[in-house]
């Protein structure tokens, strides 16, 4: 009974995890999607999300700006400097199963038998906002194992945004000569990143190009007192040239975070966010209306919270 309890519990569960138990990850995923609501899927949610310790990156960016192979040179360069990673890359679906059209393996090319490093494909399914329904909880329970989780979204354009409601820190990719830069001031995206950068670095003066444009695009943002300014970069993910000064760069905006309880305060807001869309989704807004004003205590996990708050309706 005791070893029965102790396997149950679900530090211990994390533990084993974090010691690059991929099988293990992999179960708790699997289970998280079958029974979202269980007690002991709830418990290890609850549990993760007391005990983060990883850094959330969202990767985005227009389809074909290259993303799944910046992100495969990330991955590497990440690895060998010692840490761990864990990804989450969201798919378009396919419309006869409903499941990710593309495949983990097929998109990042990493070690199966490096236990540092767990891929996971999502499907979108018909959200709009490039991300997967089930990706926050997938995200609180993989930032409690790794160091590093990237957050790769399909790219279907302004509604990219909905990745600041999951990161904390958007990475925003362009590729050079696409014009895209002014398109995202257009559209809004460039509100959004941390970090900005030029793909493919190795085509020269159009990469250069396509970087004065960006930093122009992201100047034309409105600073306040103690506001992050966003870093902008090129790189290119064939040669390895400014992957170094893209994680010094990602490093920087944590560590910016870090100071005056930036990144509990953030991610105290991201959680009620998805709090109170989370309830709109199951209850609509009628259901929201009659919970009155929705909050959620400094520290509280959102996931035993939106239970509680359900089955009140």
């Amino acid at each position: 009974m005791a070893e029965t309890a102790t396997r149950d519990d679900p530090q211990d569960r994390l533990g084993t995890m974090a010691h690059g138990d991929k099988a293990a990850l992999a179960r708790a995923l699997a289970r998280l999607e079958r029974a979202p609501e269980a007690a002991d899927t709830l418990a290890l949610l609850d549990a993760a999300y007391q005990a983060s310790k990883g850094q959330v990156v969202g990767v985005t960016g227009p389809p074909g700006v290259g993303k799944s192979t910046l992100m495969g040179a990330l991955i590497r360069s990440l690895r060998a400097k010692g840490r761990t990673v864990g990804v989450i890359a969201v798919d378009p679906s396919s419309k006869r199963s409903g499941g990710a059209l593309l495949g983990d393996r097929v998109r990042l090319l990493s070690d199966p038998d490096d236990r540092g490093i767990f891929v996971r494909s999502m499907a979108a399914r018909d959200r709009l906002g490039g991300l997967a329904e089930l990706t926050v909880a997938g995200m609180v329970l993989m930032r409690a194992v790794y160091d590093v989780v990237l957050i790769e979204t399909v790219g279907v354009g302004q509604s990219e945004t909905d990745v600041a409601g999951v990161a904390d820190t958007v990475l925003f990719c362009v590729q050079p000569g696409s014009g895209d830069s002014l398109q995202f001031m257009k559209a809004g995206i460039v509100e959004i990143p941390d970090v900005a950068a030029i793909t493919k670095a190795d085509t020269g003066a159009p990469a250069e190009r396509a970087l004065s444009d960006l930093k122009g695009a992201l100047s034309l943002n409105e600073e306040e007192d103690d506001t992050w300014q966003a870093r902008c970069l090129k790189l290119s993910a064939e040669t390895g040239e400014g992957l170094d000064d893209l994680i010094a760069a990602l490093d920087a905006h944590r560590a910016w975070l870090g100071q005056h309880d930036r990144l509990a305060a953030h991610r105290a807001r991201q959680a009620e966010q998805w709090l109170i869309e989370a309830l709109r989704d199951r209850h609509g807004r009628e259901g929201l209306k009659r919970l009155g004003k929705v909050t959620l205590d400094a520290g509280t996990s959102p996931f035993s919270r939106l239970s509680e708050l359900a089955a009140r309706l």
